[in-house]
């Protein structure tokens, strides 16, 4: 049993380091380019600001399609546009509430069609490498899954596939929150750190 305590806190440690390292990249390119972005697209990060709609739903497509575009990228656009940090809190809950909602429908797709083709074409391209994993680790997996880079969706629409126990599965997404709160904050301060 400690020996498999210690297995799951090196699965979360590592993945943990990788999705710091990995922000830790986009970030720095972000706050090398802020100027330079702020100069050349200021007209189309405006267009964007004014269709917020398309923007919520281009990450809420990504969230529910194995979160193509990282979160951080959408945090990112805001803080171009310069907005106050009211604007960019309440931003950042719509896309929490999102990825949450994301996450869910990733199970129930999970869920429903587990046995179409379509799914076991998905599973053995994208999914397997997960699967050993979710069996192993659980729950665990989707909160590692919540809380670092792991594909989020996909971690959820294995949980729906092996009918992993809903009200846990809700429980655990909510650490979503926390990443989502914590990468927000990163976002809103280290530009503002090395400017």
């Amino acid at each position: 049993m400690e020996q498999r305590e210690e297995t799951r806190s090196s699965f979360l440690f590592k993945n943990l380091v990788r999705g710091l390292l990995w922000f830790a990249v986009i970030i720095t390119i972000f706050i090398l380019l802020e100027d330079y972005l702020q100069e050349n697209f200021k007209n189309s990060i405006e267009a964007i600001q004014d269709k917020p709609l398309v923007l919520y739903g281009a990450f809420f497509a990504s969230e529910v399609i194995f979160g193509l575009i990282p979160p951080e990228f959408f945090m990112m656009v805001w803080i171009l546009h310069k907005i106050s940090l009211p604007g960019y809190a309440i931003s950042l809950t719509i896309l929490t509430i999102l990825s949450y909602i994301a996450g869910i429908m990733g199970y129930y797709i999970g869920k429903r069609f587990s046995n179409t083709g379509f799914f076991r074409g998905l599973h053995e391209r994208y999914l397997e490498q997960y699967d050993k994993q979710l069996r192993r680790y659980g729950g665990y997996l989707v909160f590692v899954g919540a809380v670092t880079p792991l594909p989020f969706s996909a971690m959820c629409m294995l949980a729906g596939s092996i009918h992993f126990n809903f009200k846990e599965f809700l429980l655990i997404c909510v650490t979503r929150v926390v990443r989502f709160a914590v990468y927000g904050w990163m976002v809103w301060s280290f530009p503002n750190w090395f400017s």
